[in-house]
């Protein structure tokens, strides 16, 4: 049965857009870099490029962020922020090895929506050497932001550690095996290494060998990751209903006044 911890009902998607006029004009040019940035590339990251794409002249972008590297900052900052809800959103059950698989789906989810974001994040794209990290970070990671999105996985592995379904450990170390296995993994699958089935041919059975070489049986590894998977799979299809619910509906229905 699923705990009441988690919001089992969060979206996939920040609701923070470009185009949603309740926001600030500094928090619209950050939304709004995010999606240039999906959408363009890196290069296109330019204070011209991002006022007009709220309609403002560039001058918003000094007035608000004081230049270039600061909108940058924030961006990141944001990118982090965005990365901790998606891991944080995935519900707690009385299983934590399913719990911490059905994490590393959801990083992947968030990986593949936002590749552009993902690679950034992690050092393999910039943005022409604009940014730099923070006077308080000595890598982007370090950033507050960064070290909290981290920690989303290293909570994972504690709980798994407590239930004794691996051997005690540090959980930080172990939450980097996992880690490197799903950022590799997510890699390849980006640059088409690994098609649509490396799900069930190359991670699944990765997963269920790093979950035996930390301490867990094999067979109740095989159980957690079917579960986990079943569990996603519910979630992403409920999601799907309800946007799709949504955005079909018409408008005065809602209410049966």
């Amino acid at each position: 049965m699923p705990s009441q911890e988690h919001n089992n009902s969060y979206d996939i998607l920040s609701t923070m857009t470009s185009a949603d006029t309740s926001l600030s004009t500094r928090d619209r040019l950050v939304a709004a870099a995010l999606v240039v940035l999906e959408r363009d590339g890196p290069a296109a990251i330019q204070a011209r490029t991002l006022a007009a794409e709220i309609g403002a002249s560039t001058m918003a972008v000094y007035t608000h962020f004081g230049g270039m590297p600061a909108l940058i900052d924030a961006m990141l900052r944001e990118g982090f922020a965005r990365f901790a809800e998606h891991t944080r959103g995935v519900p707690h059950t009385e299983d934590p090895v399913a719990d911490l698989i059905a994490g590393g789906l959801a990083y992947g989810e968030f990986a593949m929506q936002n590749p552009q974001l993902y690679r950034w994040l992690f050092g393999l794209t910039d943005l022409g050497g604009v940014h730099k990290p923070s006077a308080d970070a000595a890598a982007t990671w370090d950033l507050a932001e960064g070290v909290d999105a981290l920690s989303v996985l290293v909570a994972a592995v504690v709980r798994v550690v407590e239930a004794g379904r691996i051997r005690s450990q540090e959980p930080a170390p172990a939450a980097t095996q996992i880690l490197s296995a799903t950022h590799g993994f997510v890699l390849l699958t980006m640059g088409r290494f690994i098609d649509f089935r490396g799900l069930q041919d190359v991670m699944g059975p990765l997963v269920i060998n790093l979950m035996v070489g930390l301490g867990d049986t094999r067979r109740r590894a095989q159980r957690s990751l079917r579960s986990a998977i079943e569990a996603r799979a519910e979630l992403m299809s409920a999601l799907a209903n309800k946007r799709t619910s949504s955005s079909t509906t018409p408008e005065g229905e809602h209410s049966s006044g």
